[in-house]
This record gives C-alpha cells, sequence and structure tokens, in this order.
C-alpha cells in the first residue's frame, strides 16, 4: 500500500464541517482538477482563513485584470523562484505549461526567466516582480516608469505588486509549514504540443508565451470560480 501523502509538517484537524460555499468549491476543485490543492486542504482547519485566502487568491489569479491568467501565473513562479518554494513552483509552474500550452515554459520561469525568450513586456514585468522580493525597500518611481514604458497602465502595475506580494506571503507559509505539493501537478501539461503554423509564421514566433497575452480594456475576461 502506498504512503500516505503528507499535506504539511503541522498537524491541524480539518473543521468539524465546511461552509456549504466552501465545500462547494472544494467539490468543484475535484470536478475540475480532479484533486483539492493542498494549499486549500492546509486551511481547512477553520472556515474564515479558509474563505478568505480563497476569496484573495481567485480575485488575483482569476478576476479583471490588463493582466493576462498566464502571466499572473508567471509572476508566481518567478516570486517563488527567488523564494525557492517547492510548493508554488511545483503547483504554479505547472499552470505556466498548461496556460501556454508549452512543457518548456513552466521550466524556464522557474529555473531562470531570463534565460527564457520573453517578450519586453513580461520581462519588465518579471523584473518588477522579483526586484519587489528582493529588495522592496529599492522600489523607486523608475521602476514603475519602466513598466509604463513596457505598457503597462497604473492599474496593471498595481496588480504585478499584488500578485507578487500575495506568493510572497504564501511562499513563506508554505515554508514555515513544509507545505507538499498535490503529486499530480508534477505530470501537467508534460507532454511535447503538436506542431503549430499559426507559430512559424507568427513574428513572436520565438517566445510561444507571447502568444498567450490576453486583451485588455473591454477585453478582459470576468472572474470566474476555480
Amino acid at each position: 500500500m502506498p504512503a500516505k501523502e503528507e499535506k504539511m509538517a503541522l498537524n491541524l484537524e480539518p473543521a468539524a464541517e465546511l461552509e456549504p460555499e466552501l465545500a462547494a468549491y472544494f467539490e468543484k476543485c475535484r470536478e475540475k482538477l480532479g484533486f483539492v490543492p493542498n494549499v486549500l486542504q492546509a486551511y481547512a482547519f477553520d472556515n474564515a482563513k479558509l474563505k478568505a485566502f480563497v476569496l484573495m487568491a481567485d480575485d488575483l489569479m482569476l478576476g479583471d485584470s490588463g493582466l493576462s491568467k498566464l502571466e499572473r501565473e508567471m509572476i508566481a513562479v518567478a516570486v517563488s523562484a527567488v523564494n525557492h518554494c517547492h510548493y508554488c513552483l511545483t503547483s504554479h509552474g505547472a499552470a505556466v505549461r498548461q496556460r501556454a500550452n508549452d512543457p518548456v515554459a513552466g521550466e524556464q520561469i522557474a529555473q531562470n526567466y531570463r534565460a527564457a525568450k520573453l517578450p519586453s513586456r513580461q520581462k519588465a514585468m518579471l523584473d518588477f516582480a522579483v526586484r519587489l522580493t528582493e529588495a522592496p525597500d529599492k522600489i523607486e518611481a523608475q521602476d514603475r516608469q519602466r513598466l509604463r514604458e513596457a505598457g503597462f497602465s497604473d492599474r496593471d502595475i498595481w496588480d504585478i505588486a499584488a500578485v507578487a506580494a500575495f506568493y510572497n506571503m504564501s511562499n513563506r507559509l508554505a515554508a514555515a509549514v513544509d507545505l507538499r505539493p498535490n503529486a499530480d501537478y508534477h505530470y501537467w501539461a508534460r507532454e511535447k504540443p503538436p506542431p503549430q503554423a499559426a507559430r512559424r509564421e507568427s513574428p513572436t514566433a520565438a517566445s510561444p508565451l507571447a502568444a498567450h497575452r490576453e486583451p485588455t480594456g473591454s477585453g478582459r475576461r470576468r472572474r470566474r470560480s476555480a
């Protein structure tokens, strides 16, 4: 019999009963992902904390934004790489591979995003997120101006900072409790995708990530649940 999968180092009993809304959320995870992410199960000892985490994570990663969902996952991975967060590198690296439809993309961002062939816009975005992670006291007006010159609005800059800040918090909590990723994440989007003629014809063909930028303004997608 395989060993029981460990979620974290702390022994916190789940709440006696999840609130109906949260129980439905867990069921939706099982339906869409095939499992409940361990980070959610780690919060399940307290309904209020779990609800706060879910609301914040969903708003940042799935809500309206000038940043695509892929770009937000890229920020999560780049920040987690600085913090060497095993859980987030595994789970959000898988999400980058899946959203980019590229099994190489997650590893490139996780190992060294500077080695990836990113558009200058995304490079500037990750440079800012990493600087905010490594030296928040050194952020200056010129750092925000570089993002504006790369095409980001002030609202976009807020979103970049908010996602980076959230994953710095999440990384540190994951380290404190030795949070372990679900094994399923390791196998997401690992197969080589079929050739795409559109990529060969596109001027941004060198970067499969560039093709997944979502429109801003009226083209932003509405928030959806997990």
